[in-house]
């Protein structure tokens, strides 16, 4: 662990026994299919220079979408697309007047048009990790291809809205450090929060805001830990911001039983794991998740509480379901001590490796978190 500092990333993959050459060819199809097969692909090219992600289970791209489609890009080396999708998301997603200037609208429809004017965080944060990964790897350019710029801009309104004359609301609690489900919010959504982006932060920042985000990656770290259940290691899609699940029925649904934002909390606790290895007792939740679904993959088709009671309605997305859980292995090393828990997380990846990319209009979401998970366990998902 810690890659940050000894630039050696892990590949699990080759420790369950794959070669090179299995890995990098499956790699391969993986990225070919996502971005570029006609029938499967999620990455569309557009007018101008641009290119988008599609939802294909809402026909809409999202920044949850165009934020992780350039994650991607800078991961595997894709400047083109990369530009493209960021050209897109300033052209028709980014709020230049209102009280949310400065920030992006979470869904647009494929042409560009707004369905709505309010930003969502997990974009913004992805966005600006993504931009500063870019400037680091392939240089600042001019406009608004001066990544390092753009990032900071973001971040800094992300906390200073609402302050010294700006209008509207940042996207963090000030006063707790905790990311809001969206600006004015009066509660979190566990998988926003990324330890690992913030520590990050807390170098390229602007110099004002790097304090915030060094005490941002330390509360996040222990906020995880009471959000996830001690015993099943599930937690909330929404919760307080002591960790208790939002337990009333918002105007767009009930969200306080684990389900599909809920999945990528796993993964990013692994990925903070290879990436900084700083444990405030987050580490041990992977592996309760994994315990917790038991033997096959049969109690991963089912909605869940936090506390594990089995919900009657199905998993809406059981391949992103895996494919984050077998994420979570990077905070599962191999020991003597702990051979039987490095066991359990090799049967995970071993299934994931199993399991192809989905198919059909849900295929969005569970194929965005695939492509991370493959990136990650095999050593590709990189800090630049």
């Amino acid at each position: 662990m810690n890659a940050y500092k000894t630039g050696k990333y892990r590949n699990v993959f080759k420790e369950i026994g794959k070669t090179d050459e299995e890995i990098n060819k499956r790699l391969e199809e993986i990225v070919n299919t996502f971005f570029y097969d006609e029938n499967e692909r999620i990455y569309h090219e557009a007018e101008n220079g641009t290119g988008y992600l599609t939802d294909t289970g809402n026909n809409d791209a999202r920044t949850e979408g165009m934020s992780y489609g350039m994650m991607m890009c800078v991961q595997l080396d894709k400047q083109e697309e990369f530009d493209r999708i960021w050209k897109w998301a300033k052209t028709y997603m980014f709020m230049d007047e209102g009280e949310n200037e400065g920030y992006f609208a979470w869904s647009c429809q494929t042409d560009g048009t707004k369905n709505a004017y309010g930003p969502a965080p997990d974009g913004e944060e992805f966005f600006a990790m993504a931009l500063f990964f870019a400037s680091h790897r392939w240089g600042d350019r001019e406009g608004i291809f001066e990544y390092s710029k753009e990032a900071k801009e973001l971040l800094k309104a992300c906390l200073h809205k609402g302050q010294d004359g700006r209008v509207g609301t940042t996207m963090w609690n000030l006063e707790n450090h905790q990311i809001l489900f969206v600006p004015g919010s009066t509660f979190t959504d566990p998988s926003y929060h990324l330890p690992h982006f913030y520590e990050l932060f807390a170098e390229w920042a602007y110099e004002e805001d790097r304090d915030f985000f060094k005490k941002a990656a330390e509360v996040s770290r222990k906020y995880l830990v009471t959000a996830c259940d001690k015993n099943t290691g599930l937690c909330s899609e929404y919760a307080h911001f002591d960790g208790k699940p939002v337990s009333e029925d918002l105007p767009w649904g009930n969200f306080g039983d684990f389900f599909s934002d809920a999945y990528r909390t796993a993964a990013n606790i692994g990925l903070d794991a290879e990436w900084f290895g700083n444990d405030e007792g987050q580490l041990e939740i992977p592996l309760k998740q994994m315990r917790f679904f038991g033997t096959d993959l049969e109690a991963c088709r089912c909605a869940y509480k936090v506390d594990g009671t089995a919900l009657d309605r199905p998993v809406l997305h059981p391949v992103g379901l895996l494919a984050t859980i077998a994420q979570s292995a990077l905070a599962i090393e191999y020991s003597e001590e702990a051979e039987s828990d490095f066991a359990e997380a090799k049967k995970w990846v071993e299934w994931f490796w199993n399991q192809p990319l989905r198919k059909g209009v849900r295929r969005y979401y569970d194929n965005c978190l695939y492509l991370f998970a493959f990136l990650a366990l095999s050593g590709n998902y990189r800090i630049w």
